[in-house]
């Protein structure tokens, strides 16, 4: 249909099985990492990190580290077949960063966002460094587009955040230079909104589940008109996340269907299986919008800026908490490794 999928997950086995089914990327965050150490199948390569004297946050991140440079690998046949216009996997930085406890000045997280970004990029062709939209992530935007970063802006939810990062990126990227390999994603996030209308906002039968699929795909039109007749080689895209179906009633596929046909969707590996097992044939959807009457009521009841601050709040925190929890998993597994040798 046109879309391309990178797998929600940097599970070695889960990439093996989706690459043979036609996925072209990956990416990462702290509760994927988190779930792969819970495992077991990774102890010997904590336990290497241990030996090497690193620290709780140290093996967390050399751990992230590796398992993102083991998908890379594999997709990396994908990033040279697409000259760089596909194949790569996501790294997301410091979610901490944005803790409602633990988060530095701004001035300081916008500096460590740029410091971290050039540091976990360094030497990686086919990584995209993952930035969450908000105020410090879009401020340090524009400087690691100009050091030449490949950007995942994440967390978007509203026109305000694809905009500011949309923009930002596109200036940083002017300031560099080079366009021959610019590459840019932003990660709009489509079912969150859908659960977020659905316990703020009165909508009639025909509006329900549908706030998410209109937001995403004007967002959609707005990023393929912009990008147009800019002369660039590699493609400006949208990252459809947050596609699996979490209303009742809604189909496994309710999201993948109603977006296919460009861009790119990163599923989780549950919503591939259930899109596999289908067995459907997708066309073309998302440059289709529901009726007039549907958008006028959605643009009348929507306060779009107290979704976009609650969503933020609350993705902020699915983020930083996971990353705790990691850390605290890898301070019960020193200590379980340590006593087993």
């Amino acid at each position: 249909s046109g879309t391309r999928l990178w797998l929600d997950s940097v599970d070695p086995d889960l990439i093996v099985k989706n690459k043979a089914l036609g996925a072209t990327g990956a990416t990462s965050n702290p509760i994927i990492i988190s779930d792969l150490i819970k495992t077991g199948r990774f102890d010997e390569t904590l336990a290497g990190f241990f030996e090497q004297g690193f620290d709780d946050e140290a093996a967390a991140w050399s751990m992230t580290d590796y398992l993102v440079e083991a998908a890379q690998a594999a997709f990396r046949e994908v990033w040279q077949a697409t000259a760089g216009n596909d194949g790569y996997v996501s790294f997301e930085l410091d979610p901490l960063l944005e803790d409602a406890e633990l988060a530095p000045p701004m001035d300081e997280r916008i500096a460590r966002y740029v410091e971290l970004g050039k540091q976990w990029s360094a030497g990686h062709e086919n990584r995209m460094i993952k930035v969450p939209a908000t105020e410090a992530g879009l401020a340090a935007l524009e400087q690691l587009a100009a050091a030449g970063l490949t950007l995942n802006v994440t967390l978007i939810f509203s026109e305000r955040q694809y905009l500011a990062a949309r923009d930002a990126v596109w200036r940083g990227r002017q300031k560099h230079g080079h366009m021959e390999k610019f590459k840019s994603v932003y990660s709009i996030f489509v079912s969150r909104v859908d659960v977020w209308a659905e316990k703020n906002v009165d909508l009639s039968p025909a509006a329900r589940g549908m706030v998410g699929l209109v937001n995403v795909k004007r967002l959609w039109r707005e990023n393929q008109d912009f990008w147009e007749g800019k002369g660039l080689k590699l493609d400006q895209e949208i990252i459809f996340a947050s596609t699996g179906a979490k209303l009742a009633g809604q189909a496994p596929d309710f999201y993948i269907e109603a977006l296919a046909g460009s861009d790119i969707q990163t599923n989780p590996p549950a919503t591939n299986d259930a899109v596999e097992a289908t067995g459907k044939t997708y066309t073309r959807q998302v440059d289709q919008l529901p009726a007039q009457p549907v958008l006028d009521e959605i643009d009348q009841k929507l306060d779009i800026q107290k979704m976009e601050q609650d969503l933020m709040t609350e993705g902020t925190a699915k983020f930083a908490d996971p990353h705790k929890q990691l850390l605290g998993m890898i301070a019960a597994k020193r200590k379980a490794l340590t006593a087993s040798r």
